[in-house]
């Protein structure tokens, strides 16, 4: 049995915000994160769950991927 690592359901990523900038979020889906770029922050999504604490989030460098302009 193959197991896919689970996915943001498009309408649910319309409907998020970033809590902090209220910005749109990004999904990446390698590190299992929704990216908010004007935070320089990605909330963790644990068994299919956003966390959507800024406690929780990960701070981005400038030279994450996630960052970048076109990409994910």
């Amino acid at each position: 049995m193959r197991q896919d690592k689970p996915t943001v359901d498009v309408k649910l990523l319309e409907l998020l915000a970033c809590p902090l900038t209220k910005g749109p979020l990004t999904w990446d889906a390698e590190k299992q994160e929704l990216v908010s770029r004007l935070a320089r922050l990605a909330y963790p999504v644990r068994d299919g769950i956003p966390v959507m604490l800024p406690s929780e989030a990960r701070s981005i460098d400038a030279d994450d991927d996630a960052l970048r302009p076109g990409t994910k």
